[in-house]
């Protein structure tokens, strides 16, 4: 998300993610709090997941696949403990607001990476420099939104000034997608750097080191003895990660004790079939993952720069959808209940949550009403058929992703007042396609970058958002600035239910699911952690 001097940033400016929240559905059917633990011996294991890598330059992407190799290979200066989705220093040894435009950093004397170079607060400023400057399209720059300039007055010390006082989500933003500390030495100051580059520069200085790597095949894992951060040593000899074109093959393995680890996204049926597999345990924790359809307001039917551009008649196709959805359906045909229903924008669980698209659309209790449907199309002066051309992926979200968007189609073609032509492409191509004004509507899904509801606004619904999807309501702008620095907890809560409230009266997005994380570990695995920081990291694996 990016910078404040450039088209897009949180607070006022912009925001994106390919991320989600802190919320419940926490418990663990492996062992207490969302962690299978015990011993190690230190033995090597392999992971397997369907995510795909889409850069491993932190200035390259912002999806969950690219943000776990992240998480295992660079420091961060505050991260999140495991079992915890507080943040502390890591590679910092203190950091706090000494003004309040002003965020310090001290760093820990004698850091390196792992090539041999120095990691000082040369190189932390370096790395949200770079972020601010090259802005990718796909990357996390707009989390950067409030900040001004970063200073190293020393090695050792790093200066953030940020543009709006009392920054109460800054702390996350250091743990989050746009705060890997990177090499200055090997990444480029103004182009995302190629992963082999970074591969062969050894520019790692977290937990892991990347001893190998075929890009969405299969990465090697080795622990770094020179990371000095607080998550501690890896309790493992290293880790394979394994990347599936096809979560069947993943369940077969995991099922069968090939793998040790079977990390996003196994389908419901599959989870429900292993948890009759006395060779594995369930492990589940906090579910900030949600999902929701993305409107694009110039192509959609009736967009601003369609034919026939008519702000009425476009907002009545978007309330006549959220009129036809059955969330409930989704929740328990196709996730058989792994995934609830989200009626709003920020997930149950989450302080200032709330379901302001229940009362407004549907039956008014979160089922469909199709008379309600028509006569919100009616009213508008809309003629039915409304052909709707909307887009999915069927690799990133999950294997269900096909049969989810089957059953959208369904319920949206319920007595015949929509036309859906359904498309889906593979997910490299769709991150990129969907921020070029591809698709007039399209399938996303959101994984936290920090435990706040700021995190469910700000990326989505500031001007130039990480949606791109040219939706604009100064209201919401103001307000959303005006929480992330609002000190008076209680005010700050309303002030989030009234952004909810405005946005569901716009419709930006439909949000439709929230769901909680899963991992399957073989029966001797200890270690695996799901908590709220939504980081899954190998270290504390063992067996």
């Amino acid at each position: 998300m990016t910078t404040h001097h450039s088209s897009r940033g949180r607070l006022g400016l912009a925001v994106g993610a390919l991320g989600a929240s802190a919320l419940l559905l926490a418990g663990c059917s492996g062992s207490g709090g969302g962690t299978a633990s015990g011993g190690s011996s230190g033995q090597p294991l392999i992971v397997g997941t369907t995510d795909k890598i889409t850069s491993i330059d932190p200035a390259g992407s912002y999806d969950n696949g690219s943000f776990a190799v992240m998480n295992q290979v660079y420091p961060f200066l505050l991260n999140s403990k495991y079992g915890t989705s507080d943040v502390t220093p890591d590679i910092a040894a203190s950091a706090e607001f000494t003004s309040p435009t002003e965020y310090t950093v001290k760093l820990k004397p004698g850091l390196k990476f792992a090539n041999g170079h120095d990691l000082t607060s040369s190189d932390v400023k370096f790395s949200f420099d770079r972020q601010v400057k090259i802005a990718d399209p796909n990357g996390p720059s707009s989390l950067l939104g409030n900040l001004v300039s970063v200073a190293a007055p020393d090695d050792t010390t790093v200066v953030f000034t940020l543009k709006n006082a009392n920054d109460q989500i800054w702390p996350q933003i250091l743990s989050s997608p746009a705060a890997p500390i990177v090499d200055e030495q090997v990444f480029s100051a103004t182009a995302v750097t190629p992963d082999a580059d970074i591969v062969k520069g050894n520019a790692f200085a977290g937990q892991y080191v990347i001893d190998s790597y075929k890009v969405n095949e299969l990465i090697s894992y080795k622990p770094y003895a020179g990371y000095q951060g607080e998550l501690g040593a890896a309790a493992n000899a290293g880790i394979s990660v394994k990347y599936y074109a096809d979560a069947s093959n993943m369940k077969l393995d995991i099922g069968n004790g090939d793998i040790d680890v079977a990390y996003r996204s196994l389908t419901a049926t599959d989870v429900a079939d292993l948890k009759k597999n006395d060779k594995v345990k369930i492990v589940d924790g906090p579910g900030g993952e949600i999902r929701y359809i993305t409107f694009n307001f110039n192509t959609m039917p009736f967009g601003a720069t369609t034919a026939d551009a008519d702000a009425k008649k476009s907002l009545a196709v978007r309330q006549a959808m959220a009129d036809l959805v059955d969330r409930q359906a989704l929740s328990t045909d196709v996730y058989k209940g792994t995934y609830t229903p989200l009626y709003s924008y920020v997930p149950q669980g989450l302080t200032g949550a709330n379901d302001a698209l229940k009362g407004l659309y549907g039956d008014g209790n979160g089922a469909p009403d199709l008379n309600k449907a028509k006569k919100t199309l009616s009213d508008a002066g809309v003629t039915t058929p409304v052909t709707l051309n909307l887009q999915y992926n069927g690799d990133h979200y999950g294997s269900s992703s096909g049969d989810e968007y089957a059953a959208i189609k369904s319920q949206l073609e319920t007595g015949g007042l929509f036309t859906v032509n359904l498309a889906q492409t593979e997910w490299v191509q769709y991150s990129k396609d969907r921020s070029a004004d591809a698709y007039p509507m399209y399938q996303l899904g959101w994984f936290p970058d920090y435990s706040d509801a700021d995190n469910y606004l700000s990326p989505f619904f500031v001007k130039k958002n990480f949606l791109v999807n040219h939706y604009d309501n100064s209201e919401v702008q103001s307000l959303i600035e005006k929480q992330a620095t609002e000190t008076d907890a209680a005010a700050r809560t309303t002030e989030i239910g009234k952004i909810q409230d405005l946005v569901a009266a716009d419709l930006s997005t439909l949000p439709l699911l929230q769901g909680t994380q899963i991992a399957i570990v073989g029966s001797d695995v200890n270690g695996a952690t799901l908590d709220g920081s939504f980081k899954f990291r190998y270290a504390p694996l063992s067996k």
